[in-house]
C-alpha cells in the first residue's frame, strides 16, 4: 500500500483528490493538510511514501515544503501539482529535486500512475513541460534569494521576512541586494518584476 500525504488549500479540490486516490486499491491517503506550514509536521507524523503537494499554498509554498521534506525525510518522495505549467516554475521544481511535476487538469488515472512511479523513485514530469523547462533561461538566484524575493513580492517587509525565516534583518537586506545585483535591476521592485516576468517567482 502506497501511503500518501495530500497538501491542497482548496477544500473541494482536496476532497476530490483524496476520494480519487482512495479509490485505488494500492493507494491510501494517510494525511491531508491545507497549508504549506503543516506539510513537514504532518509528514513526520504520518510517514507517507509520497507527498502530493499543490505548488501554491498559504504559508510556505509547495516547493519550499518539498525541499524541506527532501532534506528531513528523504524516504518520502514528492509530487508537485500545479494549475500553471510555466517553464520557470518547472525549472524551480526540478531545482528543488521534486520527484514529479503534474498539471492539476491531468486525467485522474495519470495522477494515480504518477504516485505509483514516484513511490518507487522514478521521475514523472510531463514531456511538454520538461521541454519548455529545458528551453527556459536559467535563474541566477539561489533558492534562498528566490524565497526572500518572493516574500518581498507579497508585500512582506524586511523585519517580517527576517522573523519568518529566523534571519537577521541585515542578512535579509543582503539577500535582497544580491538579487537586485544578479538581475541587473534598478531596485527591489524592478528585481521582483524581472523575476516574475521570467516566471522564477
Amino acid at each position: 500500500m502506497i501511503r500518501v500525504l495530500l497538501a491542497e488549500d482548496m477544500d473541494m479540490v482536496r476532497g476530490a483528490l483524496v476520494a480519487l486516490l482512495n479509490l485505488e486499491s494500492d493507494i491510501e491517503v494517510v494525511a491531508e493538510v491545507d497549508s504549506g506550514d503543516e506539510i513537514l509536521p504532518a509528514a513526520k507524523a504520518a510517514h507517507p511514501d509520497v507527498a502530493v503537494i499543490d505548488i501554491d499554498l498559504p504559508g510556505k509554498d509547495g516547493l519550499t515544503a518539498a525541499t524541506e521534506i527532501h532534506e528531513s525525510l528523504p524516504e518520502c518522495h514528492t509530487l508537485i501539482l500545479t494549475s500553471l505549467g510555466r517553464p520557470g516554475t518547472v525549472r524551480r521544481a526540478l531545482d528543488a529535486k521534486v520527484n514529479g511535476f503534474l498539471l492539476k487538469d491531468a486525467p485522474s488515472d495519470k495522477l494515480a500512475n504518477a504516485v505509483r512511479s514516484v513511490a518507487v523513485g522514478r521521475r514523472v514530469i510531463d514531456s511538454e513541460l520538461a521541454l519548455s523547462a529545458w528551453e527556459a533561461d536559467d535563474c541566477p538566484l539561489t533558492p534562498r534569494e528566490l524565497e526572500i524575493l518572493s516574500l518581498a513580492a507579497r508585500g512582506r517587509n524586511v523585519a517580517d521576512i527576517a522573523a519568518d525565516l529566523f534571519l537577521s534583518p541585515g542578512t535579509v537586506r543582503n539577500y535582497l541586494a544580491a538579487s537586485v545585483t544578479k538581475l541587473n535591476a534598478r531596485n527591489r521592485v524592478h528585481a521582483i518584476r524581472i523575476a516574475t516576468e521570467a516566471e522564477w517567482l
